[in-house]
């Protein structure tokens, strides 16, 4: 059996450190590693969101994503099932599997890791620049936009959360 080893660098980023960009759904990232550190196998950002903040229901069909929650609660929609999950859980949307999620505590910090790390033109286009702490603006429509330019994100229908 033959090893094969990876042409990516090594990485080390501190609590704090990493790109910090506005996530024109809400909620701020600090990229951890970008596609392009790892050769496209993956990417990690941190993101942190305030109370209420939810997703539509959406699916990535080419990239699996896990979230690990950091700090507070979000309640998921995993295909037909809803759970709450809590710091130190994880919620694992297999690619092409509907998700979606609302932060229930008053704040939430959730590590997100894609793989491959070909969707991150999404994210990328869907964000700015953060220049200062707290939100940053809100666009849906340019999220929606870039989901369909990139293809990277299928927005399926409204946060399933409104209707409880």
């Amino acid at each position: 059996m033959s090893m094969s080893t990876s042409t990516a660098a090594g990485i080390v980023r501190q609590a704090g450190e990493g790109e910090r960009r506005w996530f024109y759904g809400g909620g701020t990232h600090t990229w951890k590693v970008a596609a392009e550190e790892t050769n496209g196998a993956f990417y990690v950002f941190e993101d942190c969101l305030s109370s209420g903040k939810m997703t539509p229901v959406h699916c990535h069909p080419a990239a699996d994503e896990l979230a690990y929650v950091l700090e507070g609660e979000i309640l998921v929609r995993l295909g037909d099932r809803e759970e709450r999950v809590g710091a130190g859980g994880v919620m694992l949307a297999p690619r092409g599997v509907p998700h979606a999620f609302m932060v229930t505590s008053e704040s939430a910090r959730l590590l997100f890791f894609q793989t491959p790390g070909s969707s991150q033109a999404f994210y990328r286009g869907a964000s700015e620049p953060a220049t200062t702490d707290g939100d940053g603006p809100m666009d849906v429509a340019r999220v929606q936009a870039v989901a369909g330019e990139t293809g990277a994100t299928q927005m399926l229908g409204p946060p399933p959360f409104l209707q409880q």
